[in-house]
């Protein structure tokens, strides 16, 4: 992909895992104030949730460079998304342990683009 603006930094980093449990609207809340400080962001607003009855949980929170997205399923699997784009540089090895241990998750998967 031609990158259209090289004068700005972007990051962005997907980890998707299974849960133990359905996670809640508090531990998605949770999750997402913890994550800015561990990845050394400065947060703007505190996490908001929302849910769908189709879909299920998804969260934001808002960072002064940028900010980061949850997704939770309960149906037809219990699934987790997390999408986080920053224009400040954090270490990824970092967010997937912190969330790897949040939810308890065996496993996770991750792409950095």
């Amino acid at each position: 992909m031609l990158d259209l603006a090289p004068s700005i930094y972007r990051q962005r980093l997907v980890i998707e895992a299974y849960p133990k449990n359905a996670i809640t609207a508090e531990q998605i809340r949770s999750y997402l104030t913890g994550l800015a400080p561990v990845l050394e962001m400065t947060a703007l607003i505190e996490p908001v949730t929302h849910r769908s009855e189709a879909f299920g949980w998804a969260g934001w929170t808002h960072w002064e460079t940028s900010g980061a997205h949850f997704y939770a399923w309960e149906q037809p699997i219990l699934f987790y998304s997390v999408d986080i784009y920053t224009c400040k540089a954090f270490d990824p090895a970092t967010a997937v342990t912190y969330t790897k241990d949040f939810f308890g998750s065996d496993d996770v998967v991750h792409k950095e683009f």
